[in-house]
């Protein structure tokens, strides 16, 4: 169970009390330690798969704590970043579809993979996350640095299309299956 993989998952959620600490500390070098663990929780993600299919290390445990993982990390983030006004206005709505689109394609998984039925990460479903990836570094340290917030909120409006879009997709397959089954 403790695999290279597995522990770097595990860590990736353990990075969230520290950072979870450092958004409310006022200073900009907390922003920018923050902004690193985060960079680490983000090569992490990438990593512990490519680890894991790389090396044949994949495991039940691996599969199931992943994504959930994943999107602990992320969700944690934009609600701090949220918390504490880095996001706001409008820009709220965008982390409400991300997450809306996150428990949807996740309910689908769950319900359509015992019956045998997959759906897989799309390749416009990876630029979205590059892009909300990228979207939330620039936030977490957008009051430090100039031009940062509005960098940061561009790619975060970018990656809710890409999420509109593919949500949808997810859905439309998700559905397409659901009426053809018995």
């Amino acid at each position: 169970m403790w695999t290279i993989p597995n522990i770097l998952t595990v860590g990736r959620m353990a990075l969230l009390p520290v950072m979870v600490a450092l958004f409310f500390v006022p200073f900009a070098w907390a922003a920018w330690t923050c902004l690193g663990l985060y960079i680490i929780g983000a090569v992490t993600d990438f990593l512990d798969g490519w680890i894991a299919r790389r090396f044949n290390l994949q495991s039940e445990f691996g599969a199931m704590i992943d994504p959930i993982s994943d999107k602990v990390f992320v969700v944690t983030i934009m609600l701090m970043l949220v918390a504490v006004g880095r996001i706001d206005g409008l820009m709220v709505l965008s982390v409400v579809i991300i997450i809306v689109r996150e428990f949807i394609v996740s309910g689908l998984r769950e319900y359509l993979g015992p019956k045998g039925v997959k759906l897989p990460v799309t390749k416009l479903a990876k630029w979205k996350t590059t892009l909300q990836m990228a979207a939330l570094g620039f936030l977490i340290v957008g009051p430090y640095m100039f031009l940062t917030t509005l960098i940061g909120n561009i790619a975060l409006a970018g990656a809710t299309v890409l999420t509109l879009i593919t949500g949808w997709g997810y859905m439309k397959t998700g559905m397409d299956v659901i009426r053809k089954m018995p």
